[in-house]
């Protein structure tokens, strides 16, 4: 039920003209977030929330009481359709920014970049503020880009202080400008990791592609680039033809942790140890499938087989395979039967008898 307001004819007038434009306004806050979404997800940039809202009846009538005179009609009220774009990183702000600026018509006499505020407590209202305009509506809105954190706190300071009616005593201010300089500091760290993390990638894929595997330390980036250069496919090939089978492709970033396992700490580590076991893993390979007339395989043989034939080479036996079977598919009573298995067969492989002699 809305408050009994005392207005003015002019004030009414402006309120009248809002219920009468109401479906305009919330058709609008939808038509608006969804292009920001689509802008969005073709750009690629993945934000934390994009939230619309139409200023309610009851929230007008209380700025048009207190404040009225002020407005000439209610297009001069920017934000009875406003939205707000939450973002993970301080740098995607800007980002959004700019495709704000190419979807609409921006008022920059009326637009605020809060951010430029340096006032110690002000970090939750670091907000970039837009009002924009569309040529098939003549009321502006408002668009809001702040990141989490950001927001995070422009709601917790709010919560603990903001339009109270109680004025706040000072250790607590202090403690809260504490608390908004630690977020701030936060903020900007997370920014700041992202892009170096950004360039170390950048940087991986550079020493991949130009062959300086020995300088490309063994972690899930330097793993997954040299994963496109398909270090397994030259063998994969290999064993498919034993039986000229298709080659069924599979993830094989569950590797990584054998390959460090085995103490490799470079992608030239596990390169060497491609090459030494390769051999061994086809000869593995010829024996299982050799007398079956399988047509698939998965790609995940080659890699597989290269680390039976390294667990076997270098005595890890039943327990190393076991390990084997236990990181790539869970720990389960098969895996040791299927241990016993390859120990058994081992004694028929070529470079056993080799390696034994």
């Amino acid at each position: 039920m809305m408050k009994e307001r005392h207005m003015d004819a002019h004030s009414e007038a402006i309120l009248q003209e809002y219920r009468d434009n109401l479906p305009r306004f919330e058709e609008t806050a939808v038509r608006v977030r969804r292009t920001l979404e689509d802008t969005f997800k073709e750009a690629g940039l993945i934000v934390a929330a994009i939230e619309s809202r139409v200023k309610s009846e009851d929230s007008l009538a209380g700025k048009l009481e207190l404040k009225g005179g002020k407005y000439g009609s209610l297009r001069d009220i920017t934000d009875i359709v406003g939205l707000r774009v939450i973002t993970f990183y301080i740098d995607d702000v800007d980002k959004v920014a700019s495709a704000v600026e190419r979807l609409f018509e921006v008022d920059w006499e009326n637009s605020v970049d809060k951010r430029k505020i340096h006032e110690i407590d002000s970090f939750g209202y670091l907000s970039l503020h837009y009002i924009c305009s569309v040529k098939d509506f003549e009321y502006r809105f408002e668009i809001q880009m702040r990141t989490v954190l950001q927001h995070a706190w422009a709601n917790m300071n709010h919560d603990t202080g903001y339009k109270s009616g109680v004025e706040i005593p000072f250790r607590y201010k202090r403690s809260m400008s504490r608390m908004a300089g630690m977020l701030e500091l936060i903020d900007e760290e997370f920014s700041r990791i992202r892009t170096e993390l950004t360039d170390y990638r950048r940087k991986v894929k550079a020493l991949v592609a130009s062959g300086n595997l020995d300088e490309a330390p063994l972690d899930g980036d330097t793993f997954r680039s040299y994963l496109d250069l398909k270090p397994f496919g030259q063998l994969n090939k290999l064993i498919a033809s034993i039986n000229q089978a298709e080659i069924h492709e599979v993830p094989l970033m569950p590797y990584l942790p054998l390959f460090k396992g085995f103490g490799c700490k470079t992608l030239g580590d596990v390169s060497r140890l491609i090459n030494d076991n390769s051999e061994a893993a086809y000869q593995i390979a010829a024996y299982q499938i050799g007398l079956t007339d399988l047509d698939i395989i998965s790609s995940s043989i080659g890699p597989q087989d290269i680390c039976i034939a390294f667990i076997l080479k270098s005595g890890g036996g039943k327990a190393g395979i076991k390990y084997m079977f236990d990181e790539l598919n869970g720990p389960s009573s098969g895996n040791e039967m299927m241990a016993e298995i390859l120990v058994e067969q081992s004694k028929d492989f070529p470079f056993m008898n080799q390696h034994n002699g």
